[in-house]
C-alpha cells in the first residue's frame, strides 16, 4: 500500500485497463487522472470518485466499480498543481491519448505535465505505461518531455511501450444501455464503458533497478515489436476484413459476422495462412510461442472468438470508421498484405477485406462503385506515394477482388 497510480485521459483503456487493474490489484492507495473534458471530470467527483464500467465474458456481462479517483483538470491552476504533486510521488503512470500527437499540446499537456512533475523527483523509481496504439510511443513521449529540459532517465523514470490487445468501447444510446443493462459510468450519465475481460497487455522490459510492478498482471518482453506487428498484422488487420466484409453484407453487429461463414472462413485463412505464415516466417528465430505453427492457431482461433462475441456488442459501423486510415500503406490492411508478399504468400484472401474497404471509402467520398479501372487511383490518393511495382501489385490484387464483393 500507500503506492500512487497516475492516468492520463479517461477513455476506456484507461478507465477499464490501467485503472481497474491498478485498483483491483490492492498495491495502490491513490489514484489521480488528468482529464480535460469538465463535464466528466464534474460527474465523477459528484460520484464521490467512483465509476462503473462493464465486462464482457463470454456468456454475460458483469458490473464492476472503481473508488477513490481523483479526476484533475489540467487547464485549472489548483488541478494542475494537485496533479504534478502527484506525477512528483507517482510509482506507475499510464497515457491513453487518442494519439501520440496530444503528447505536447500547450502547457496543459501530459509533456508538460510530466516535464514539471519528473523535475521535482529525488530519483525515486517510476514506470510510464504508453498506451498510443503507436510501436515506439514511449520513445516519441520520453523525446517530448525532453524537449522540455527534463531526462526521464536522470529523474528515475522509464517509459515502456505496450501492446494492448484488449477491445473496448462506449455505448451511448439509451436504449442499448438499457437492453444491455449495463452500469452507466456515473449515476445519471448518458454513458457505459463496455470492455471485455482480457487483460494479457504486453510491455516493454522493465529496467529500473529493484523496481516492482503494482500492476503485476502486464506481460514484459525484451522485443516488443514483433508482438506490434502480431497485433496490426493480426488482431488489427482481421478485425477490419471482419468489419469491412460485413459492411458489404449490410450486417449491423460483429456478433453477426460471427454467423457468416463465408466471412469467418475467409478471416480464418486470412489470418493463418496469410498473416500468421508471413509473421511465422519473420520472427521464428525469436524462439517465442506465439511465432510457432501452434502458438499462432491459438492466438489466432482465441481472437476469432473473442471478436464475434455477442457480449462485447461491437458494432460494425464503429470497426470501419476512418477507412482511408486503416487502408495506409503502412496500416492494418496492406501493412499484412506488403508482409505477405514479402515473404512469398499472395494476400487473397486479405485483398477481399481492402476491396471491401475501398467501397467504403468511395462511398463516403461520394464516389461511384469502385471498378478495376478505378481503384488504383483511388488508392494512390490514399497512399500519397508514387505507382511503383509494389504499389501496382498491391493495386492489381484490391482491383481483381472487387468482383468479390
Amino acid at each position: 500500500m500507500g503506492r500512487t497510480f497516475v492516468g492520463f485521459g479517461f477513455g476506456p483503456i484507461q478507465s477499464a485497463l490501467f485503472l481497474y487493474e491498478a485498483f483491483v490489484s490492492g498495491n495502490f492507495s491513490r489514484f489521480v487522472v488528468a482529464e480535460v473534458d469538465r463535464g466528466l471530470v464534474e460527474a465523477v467527483r459528484g460520484s464521490g470518485g467512483g465509476y462503473s464500467i462493464n465486462i464482457a465474458r463470454p456468456d454475460r456481462i458483469d458490473r464492476a466499480r472503481v473508488e477513490v479517483v481523483e479526476l484533475l483538470n489540467p487547464a485549472d491552476a489548483d488541478d494542475r498543481a494537485r496533479l504534478v504533486e502527484a506525477i512528483a510521488s507517482a510509482d506507475e503512470m499510464a497515457t491513453a491519448l487518442p494519439s501520440v500527437d496530444f503528447y505536447d499540446r500547450g502547457d496543459s499537456s501530459v509533456a508538460a505535465l510530466l516535464a514539471e512533475g519528473l523535475r521535482r523527483r529525488s530519483g525515486r523509481p517510476a514506470l510510464i505505461y504508453a498506451a498510443e496504439n503507436h510501436n515506439h510511443a514511449a520513445e516519441i513521449l520520453a523525446r517530448r518531455i525532453e524537449d522540455r529540459g527534463v531526462q526521464t532517465a536522470a529523474t528515475g523514470a522509464q517509459a515502456v511501450n505496450t501492446v494492448i490487445g484488449k477491445m473496448s468501447g462506449v455505448i451511448a444510446d439509451p436504449a442499448e444501455i438499457s437492453r444491455l443493462g449495463l452500469a452507466t459510468l456515473t449515476p445519471g450519465s448518458t454513458r457505459a464503458v463496455l470492455v471485455e475481460e482480457f487483460n494479457r497487455i504486453l510491455i516493454s522490459r522493465v529496467r529500473l533497478g529493484g523496481f516492482e510492478r503494482g500492476i503485476q498482471v502486464f506481460i514484459e518482453k525484451d522485443d516488443l515489436l514483433p508482438f506490434e506487428e502480431a497485433k496490426l498484422y493480426g488482431h488489427n488487420a482481421i478485425h477490419a476484413l471482419i468489419g469491412y466484409l460485413a459492411d458489404r453484407r449490410g450486417l449491423r453487429s460483429m456478433a453477426e459476422a460471427g454467423h457468416d461463414e463465408w466471412i469467418m472462413r475467409t478471416a480464418r485463412s486470412a489470418f493463418l495462412d496469410e498473416s500468421g505464415s508471413a509473421l511465422i516466417s519473420r520472427h521464428k528465430s525469436l524462439g517465442d510461442e506465439l511465432f510457432t505453427p501452434a502458438g499462432y492457431r491459438a492466438y489466432a482461433e482465441d481472437l476469432l472468438d473473442r471478436m464475434v462475441r455477442p457480449t462485447l456488442y461491437d458494432l460494425v459501423e464503429r470497426v470501419v470508421r476512418d477507412p482511408a486510415r486503416k487502408l495506409g500503406w503502412d496500416d492494418r490492411i496492406f501493412g499484412t498484405m506488403r508482409l505477405a508478399l514479402t515473404h512469398g504468400i499472395e494476400p487473397r484472401n486479405m485483398a477481399l477485406g481492402a476491396a471491401a474497404a475501398l467501397h467504403r471509402l468511395a462511398r463516403e467520398r461520394g464516389l461511384g462503385r469502385p471498378t478495376a479501372d478505378s481503384a488504383g487511383e483511388l488508392l494512390r490518393s490514399v497512399w500519397n506515394r508514387p505507382p511503383d511495382d509494389e504499389a501496382l501489385r498491391l493495386a492489381e490484387l484490391t482491383a481483381k477482388a472487387l468482383a468479390f464483393v
